[in-house]
């Protein structure tokens, strides 16, 4: 799967799903301290699911329904961050067609698949 890395995304997960044989690009390396607006509009540009940290892009995209390539945002606290990254690879693995296009939220013991998209 392809992915676009938020500079608030813990890098642990890109790591472990770079290991796992997807396709990462970070913001930090090609449009950094981009707009939240402009990122989106990257992963789009890109076909490129965004995995971030940043609560802000539900926002985008529920609120403001800005079209969403796919956002997996990542809510793990410290005390649980030694497991994020086998849980997102995990999440990838079992469930890359129900990213694509929509709003996924990752916690410990627990992952929400939202039913909305938005289209084209």
């Amino acid at each position: 799967m392809r992915f676009l890395a938020d500079e608030s995304c813990d890098f642990a997960a890109v790591r472990a799903l770079r290991t796992a044989g997807h396709d990462f690009v970070t913001v930090r390396d090609v449009k950094p301290r981009a707009t939240d607006e402009a990122v989106i509009g990257l992963a789009l540009g890109e076909s490129r699911a965004l995995l971030t940290e940043d609560k802000d892009f539900g926002q985008l995209v529920f609120a403001s329904a800005v079209e969403s390539p796919g956002v997996v945002f990542i809510r793990f606290p410290v005390s649980a961050r030694q497991t994020m990254a086998r849980i997102v690879v995990e999440l990838v693995g079992a469930s890359a067609e129900k990213i694509t296009g929509h709003f996924v939220v990752v916690q410990p013991g627990r992952i929400r698949i939202s039913e909305r998209t938005v289209e084209k």
